[in-house]
This record gives C-alpha cells, sequence and structure tokens, in this order.
C-alpha cells in the first residue's frame, strides 16, 4: 500500500462522483482535521459544490458518505457526513500499519512525487546589487527562493537557480569612486584612475583594513555616495566614470572589474555560509542592449507604439494592465527592456517550461507587464512565468510593532550579523550545558544550530507576510522554533542509536497514545503539495511543528524500549518520525545533527 496513492485514490473517487453529479472539473483534497477524533481526514467538497449541483450540503454529504461505503476501497473505516456538510473518514489499522511500513521503506524519499516529472523550472532569487553586503531583506528572499529549487525538485523537475548582476551604471560608478577616494593610504594619492591603475598598492585590500570584502565594498559604496551628493564636481566625474566604461575605457573597466571582485567574493562567502548557490548568474553588462531588439522586432509588428517625443511604449490594453515605457525617447533601454531580453535568454538556454521570480512585492505590477509583453512577443505564454511575491522584514519598533528596514535611516541588519547574534547566543547556552566552551566541535555545533534557527524563523511565516525577526525566539527549545524540531529530531536518533528496528510488519490490535503521530505522518506528502501549490514553504513548517508536537506528546507516555513485543513497532513509528523531519528540513535547507 502507499500512503500518498490511497489518499489520491479516495479523492479521485469523489472527485468522479461529483462529475457524475454535473460537477464540472471539481477539485478534491482529503484535509487533516483540526482533531483527529472526528476522523483521520476530512473533506468540505459537499459544502464547496453543494449550490452547483443542486443539494443541500449535509444530504449531499451523505451522497459522497454512501457511495464511497460501496466502493468498499482498501484502507477505508468508518465514513460519515458531519453537519453543515463535512465528510469525516477514518482509515482502518491495516492501514496505519501499512502505512507505518511503507515510510520506514521510503525513508529519505518520503514526500517525494513527480508531478513536475520531465519539466525544467528555472527560480531566479537574491540578486544583490553589487554594492552592498546582503541584508535582511535579501536572506529572507535567499531562503525563499532555495526552498523553492529543492521543494520542485522534490517534484520531479530539473530546476536551476540563477540570479542577476545588475554590475552597470550610476551606482556602481559611485562605488568605484568612493574606493578611488577613500580606499587610499595617504591623502597624497591623486584620485585617479590612470594613477591607480599603474600604482594598486596604494590602496587598501579589505583584508588590509581588517574587515569582509562585502563590509569593505559597503564603505566604498557609502563613502563614494555621500560625495557625489556633496559635491557638484565629483558627481560630474562619477557620471564621466559611466560615460567612460560605455565606451569601454581599459582602465575604468579595470577598476570596474576590481571593485566588483570584491564584492562577489562577499557575496559567494555568504551564499556558502547558507549553504545555498546560483547555478548561474546573467550579468547586466552582456545582455542589456539585446532588449532594444525585441523593441523594435514589436514595432515592426505593431505590437509596440511609438510617441511623438520618440519614445516607445506598450499596448497593454487587453490584459487590463497600464502601459509603460520600453524605450525613452533618447533611445536608451529601461529595465523591462533588459528584462525582455533576459527572459528570452532563459528560455533558449535552458529550454525552460516555467520561469519562476523571486522578487519583492513593489515589482508585482512590473512583472506583469514583462510577462504580458514576453507573450506578445511570442518569448512564452502567461502561463511560464511566475512572479513569488514576499513579505517585507522589518525590525520591532519601540511599541513592538513593525518597523521596515532603512539604508538611509541606517536601520539595515546584515545577514552575517543576525547569523552571529544567534550563534553567540547559542554558544551561552551550550557552554553553560557542556565542558569544552570553545572547542571547535562546540562552535561548529552552534553555527549549524544558528541556521537551522534563523533559517526556519524566516520560512515559518506564508512568504506574503511582513515579519519581525526576533533572535530570542528563534531559538527557543520549547515552541515554534527550528531549535525546537533539531531537539525533536535528536531525541528520535538518541532513541535508535541504543537500540535499531528489526522488522517492516506489526500485528496491532488497537491504536494507543500513538495514534496522533501515525495520523500526522501522513499529512507530510500534502504538505510537501501544498506548498508546491502555494509556492510556499511554510506549509512544510507549520507540518514540522504538529509532527514534533505529536512526537513529544506520546514520547511523553510511552516508553519506546520497553523489551516487549510492540518495541519493533514504536522503533519504527520513531525511525518514521526522525526520517520525516530529516525530509522536510532538508527541503527548508536545514541541516539535521544527531547530537546537542
Amino acid at each position: 500500500m502507499n500512503v500518498s496513492k490511497t489518499m489520491v485514490g479516495i479523492e479521485s473517487a469523489i472527485a468522479n462522483f461529483l462529475s457524475d453529479c454535473g460537477i464540472k472539473n471539481p477539485e478534491v483534497r482529503l484535509e487533516k482535521p483540526s482533531d483527529f477524533k472526528r476522523g483521520d481526514a476530512m473533506s468540505s467538497v459537499a459544502l464547496k459544490y453543494a449550490k452547483e449541483a443542486g443539494k443541500n450540503p449535509y444530504e449531499f454529504a451523505e451522497s459522497i458518505c454512501d457511495h464511497l461505503r460501496a466502493l468498499k476501497l482498501t484502507g477505508l473505516g468508518r465514513i460519515e457526513a458531519a453537519r453543515p456538510g463535512f465528510i469525516n473518514i477514518s482509515f482502518s489499522l491495516s492501514f496505519f500499519g501499512e502505512a507505518l511500513a511503507d515510510i520506514v521503506v521510503a525513508r529519505a524519499d518520503f514526500g517525494r512525487n513527480n508531478f513536475l516529472k520531465g519539466q525544467i523550472w528555472v527560480v531566479e532569487h537574491t540578486s544583490p546589487n553589487p554594492n552592498k553586503a546582503m541584508h535582511l531583506g535579501h536572506l529572507r528572499n535567499n531562503l525563499i527562493g532555495m526552498s523553492l529549487v529543492r521543494l520542485l525538485s522534490w517534484s520531479g523537475a530539473v530546476v536551476t537557480s540563477d540570479a542577476v548582476d545588475n554590475n552597470r551604471g550610476i551606482a556602481i560608478a559611485k562605488l568605484m569612486w568612493g574606493f578611488l577616494e577613500h580606499m587610499r593610504k595617504s591623502p597624497a594619492v591623486p584620485i585617479d584612475i590612470g594613477y591607480w591603475a599603474s600604482n594598486q598598492d596604494q590602496w587598501y585590500t579589505p583584508e588590509e583594513k581588517e574587515v569582509l570584502p562585502d563590509i569593505f565594498v559597503t564603505h566604498c559604496y557609502v563613502s563614494g555616495e555621500s560625495s557625489f551628493e556633496k559635491d557638484k564636481h565629483i558627481e560630474e566625474r562619477v557620471r564621466d566614470f559611466v560615460v567612460l566604461w560605455e565606451k569601454g575605457d581599459p582602465d575604468v573597466r579595470k577598476l570596474w572589474s576590481h571593485v566588483l571582485s570584491y564584492a562577489y567574493e562577499g557575496m559567494e562567502r555568504t551564499l556558502s555560509r547558507l549553504g545555498n548557490h546560483w547555478d548561474k548568474v546573467w550579468h547586466e553588462h552582456e545582455h542589456y542592449q539585446r532588449g532594444k531588439r525585441y523593441v523594435e522586432e514589436g514595432l515592426e509588428k505593431g505590437i509596440f507604439k511609438k510617441l511623438e517625443d520618440g519614445a516607445v511604449l506598450t499596448d497593454l490594453v487587453r490584459y487590463g494592465l497600464p502601459d509603460t515605457i520600453l524605450l525613452k525617447k533618447d533611445g536608451t533601454s529601461l529595465y523591462i527592456t533588459q528584462d525582455i531580453a533576459l527572459t528570452a535568454l532563459k528560455k533558449s538556454h535552458y529550454g525552460a517550461d516555467k520561469l519562476v521570480w523571486v522578487i519583492g512585492p513593489e515589482q508585482s505590477l512590473a512583472m506583469k507587464q514583462l510577462f504580458a509583453v514576453c507573450e506578445q512577443l511570442g518569448i512564452g505564454a502567461l502561463r511560464d512565468f511566475t512572479h513569488v511575491a514576499y513579505g517585507y522584514v522589518g525590525l520591532k519598533d519601540k511599541d513592538g510593532g513593525f518597523k521596515k528596514m532603512s539604508s538611509r535611516a541606517g536601520t539595515v541588519v546584515l545577514i552575517d550579523d543576525v547569523i552571529d547574534d544567534v550563534k553567540n547566543k547559542i554558544m551561552e547556552r551550550l557552554a553553560a550545558e557542556h565542558d569544552g566552551a570553545g572547542s571547535a566541535n562546540l562552535r561548529n555545533l552552534s553555527e549549524k544550530m544558528a541556521l537551522a534557527a534563523v533559517k526556519f524563523s524566516v520560512l515559518k511565516p506564508d512568504r506574503t507576510q511582513d515579519i519581525v525577526f526576533d533572535a530570542e525566539q528563534s531559538i527557543e527549545t520549547a515552541g515554534d522554533s527550528g531549535i525546537y524540531v533539531l531537539y525533536t529530531y535528536v531525541r528520535t536518533q538518541s532513541i535508535l542509536r541504543k537500540k535499531q528496528r528489526t522488522g517492516t510488519s506489526w500485528n496491532e490490535q488497537t491504536i494507543g497514545h500513538e495514534g496522533d503521530v501515525l495520523r500526522q505522518l501522513l499529512y507530510f506528502p500534502e504538505a510537501v503539495k501544498r506548498a508546491r501549490e502555494d509556492f510556499s514553504v511554510h506549509h512544510i513548517a507549520h507540518y514540522l511543528l504538529d509532527i514534533c508536537s505529536a512526537f513529544n506528546s506520546w514520547y511523553g507516555k510511552e516508553v519506546v524500549l520497553d523489551g516487549s513485543e510492540r518495541e519493533d513497532y514504536k522503533l519504527a513509528i520513531t525511525e518514521s518520525v526522525g526520517s520525516t523531519i530529516r525530509n522536510g528540513l532538508s527541503i527548508l535547507g536545514i541541516e539535521t545533527v544527531e547530537k546537542i
């Protein structure tokens, strides 16, 4: 028996009945009850479709129950209708026994599915501008993006993770100026690109400043922006950098490459610490001119409109979207122009079926306009493109409410600072519990636990919610935290180290305290499915909290290693919970630990 197939079979049987009642394309899902006393699964389809079927909801639910009973599906036990129109389903004892055996055998594959098998997906995420260190906002983007990469892979897709490097323009020119002016080893050193090109040792490196490369870059940019704002002469020189870069001036390009190398080093170090990656990075300077060709093509086909002043405008009336400029009157491109070219490049480079962009909600309209234009140009259909927006990450204000981060106000919190703060708190706790507080093993454990705490805290809320990161809450050992989940996993492994299971079949006559654990185990595949459908792994995070709560409650009432004939059965439950937690955490990008 396969857990997912059995539940899908019940869903299909209900869907077929609804179709026979005249319901077009019914959607049926067995849901986890809020209280297992009502049953092991429930469905609200009678309430949902009663009006369309011209039926009373409760009577419609009873008809569906009668249909299911008549089919005598394997694994089904009691089936009851409940007012005002719910269907409560209980499974048989044999179903739970065979389901447990399935999970034991599946282990690392429990929860995997082939729903997206044969499809190629590309997820663009965490495209930070290379002039500042990455902050909490980038962290949420990165964790959501990489969790989707893993989630889609769990559903059978071939998934590529990529990013866009906005490595040209005035912001980068300010970074270059900040380096030239403020990283000189002596005020006597001239602020001149040509001089720098021949005398690079007269400027500091991050190592010499004893700062991380991304912090070094941030200092350069902030200094350069300050000088740009205060001095008109410096503003002119910085803008001249942009012009010279466009012309391919060798010294300007050399300095540009030099300062960006520090930015890239910082990004890679942060990504490596998080255990995340990009498979490919698209550098803006390599494709930004290509968009103009698509605009010309659109004009030739009558898709776009040229205004009297020479600017080019979209025509998105049939999409119900406001129009937007694609080319300025002077012929220069905008971000959407570049994005059109990059979308076409992605489709051809990857042979992608689906492209996903993990980008903040402020870009929702721009993304809709991009998708519409790409459909008009034949680059892809609207269904090929998905914008995954996410809420803001803020700080606590003086009243405990939400306060948005601001670079100008100096309230941005860097990723490394967040992780280090949580890590130090964990180190203090572990130092009080273990000898050798300064040992490498303890520092390594604290790093893993800190990453678990931070990642879980960011991924637990629905991705569309604004969140306030709370370092103290993230490390709670009894509550809604990644540390709580890790402790539960460690508990399962501690039991299994003492004694291993020896069989895969059980002859249980009743279900006792372990009932809620067994029922929770059934719903991991459903959590994976819902996460995929909503592009939000918060479903998996909340599922992990539920299974951990059920297991810890059972563990408090039951002696697993009691030497009884049920011991193997209880070890199988423990093993299944451990592997399910490990699988769920792996989708979230969280590494398990064996001991704490």
